[in-house]
């Protein structure tokens, strides 16, 4: 299988995560404007699912290095099963939460509570459960991110009405459920994984093994998940099940595909990196998808257009970017 040998290749790979992660909604924007969010979900659920087949089957399966997927799948224990198929019902239960957090109360609550409380629990958890690294380097890039998503967060608020202030509450508590099981869906998927993936322990799972489990969990979790908020929304009208297939287009389809695709390289590039980098930082790095998503929304998007005070969001945009370039560096040279 292929699997990297230095730590330098392993922050390229989580750059490429970073930019996966932060990317990946924008194709939910591009379907969100003909057909609602959990129909696009159905999609985007079956892209992570085929992306980690595929990989499986070719990256997983080639070279002289660790096991081939079919071997490595036989040979699994059921604890390790069981964890990476945990992983992704936490994750795809998070996931879900966050995008209603958003959608309830805006991205000024639900990104500074919902990822901040993730990004803190998951290098803390992941750090305790494996350390390596600088502990004051990695956790000051964590300060240092987390003070870049409140600054997005103050930002952002500007271009909020006052109507959005009615629905805080009911935003923030989702927002704080979605972080906290956004901080642990990766411990499951790490703890299921061996630590040296070119010699792995038998019993253990490779990258390429845990990612498919993983995807497993996420689509079988979607038909509890997401069939909840489709007929039992928290926030917009419902649907159902005969509009996905009546009202989807292949464009539509292929749409969400692509999404989940772009999603699961990210995942599957972040633990292929953990074997170099620690579990903790290739979590913490991944978590830096917040400023792409913030480039993408500033300069793609124009989401900022017509603020109340352009001046005031300029200054905080730029201390925002700032400071996740400082914190990302720290979290990186953490390892060095």
């Amino acid at each position: 299988m292929f699997i990297i040998h230095t730590y330098t290749q392993a922050v390229i790979l989580l750059i490429i995560t970073m930019l996966c992660w932060g990317s990946w909604a924008n194709t939910q924007k591009l379907a969100s404007r003909e057909w609602p969010f959990q129909l696009f979900y159905w999609d985007y659920v079956f892209g992570i699912l085929l992306f980690s087949v595929v990989m499986a089957f070719t990256l997983g399966s080639i070279g002289g290095h660790g096991r081939s997927f079919l071997t490595d799948l036989r040979q699994a224990e059921g604890h390790a099963v069981i964890s990476a198929l945990t992983g992704g019902v936490v994750f795809n239960f998070a996931n879900i939460l966050l995008v209603l957090a958003i959608d309830i109360a805006g991205m000024a609550v639900a990104f500074p509570v919902g990822i901040g409380l993730a990004l803190v629990l998951g290098v803390v958890v992941n750090y305790l459960a494996v350390p390596s690294g600088n502990p004051w380097y990695l956790f000051a890039g964590v300060f240092g991110v987390v003070v870049a998503i409140f600054l997005d967060s103050f930002a952002y608020r500007q271009v909020q009405t006052k109507d959005a202030n009615k629905t805080f509450w009911k935003g923030l508590v989702i927002s704080v459920l979605a972080g906290v099981a956004m901080g642990f869906f990766y411990r499951f998927v790490a703890a299921s994984m061996s630590m040296n993936f070119e010699n792995p322990l038998p019993g253990k799972l490779t990258p390429y093994t845990a990612m498919f489990l993983f995807s497993v969990g996420v689509f079988l979790s979607s038909f509890l998940w997401n069939t909840i908020v489709m007929y039992k929304p928290l926030s917009g009208s419902k649907t159902t099940y005969r509009a996905y297939f009546r009202k989807g287009t292949p464009r539509l389809h292929l749409i969400g595909i692509l999404g989940g695709s772009i999603w699961g390289l990210g995942m599957l590039f972040s633990i292929i990196a953990a074997d170099k980098a620690s579990y903790a930082i290739s979590y913490g790095l991944g978590q830096g998808a917040t400023l792409v998503s913030a480039i993408w929304g500033v300069f793609i998007w124009k989401e900022f257009k017509g603020a109340r005070n352009p001046a005031k969001i300029k200054l905080w945009l730029s201390f925002m970017f700032l400071s996740f370039v400082l914190g990302l560096t720290l979290i990186i040279i953490a390892k060095l």
